[in-house]
């Protein structure tokens, strides 16, 4: 199964089942300051658990970051 992360392509095994799972594998510190969308479609937050992946789904992760 396969995934597209920030432009790259990422096989699993077995596909994560909800993006939630996903967002946990990858960024497993991070609480705040994430937007992700999923085929080009923003998913708040509270829509994570239940937004399911399929196979070649295109994920973008934006984590904002500090400095000036």
């Amino acid at each position: 199964m396969e995934l597209i992360i920030n432009h790259t392509k990422k096989t699993f095994e077995i596909l994560p089942g909800n993006l939630e799972v996903l967002m946990t594998m990858e960024i497993p510190q991070q609480k705040k300051g994430i937007a992700v969308a999923v085929n080009n479609h923003i998913i708040p937050r509270s829509s994570w658990a239940e937004t399911m992946l399929k196979n070649k789904d295109s994920i973008l992760i934006i984590t904002a970051t500090q400095g000036g």
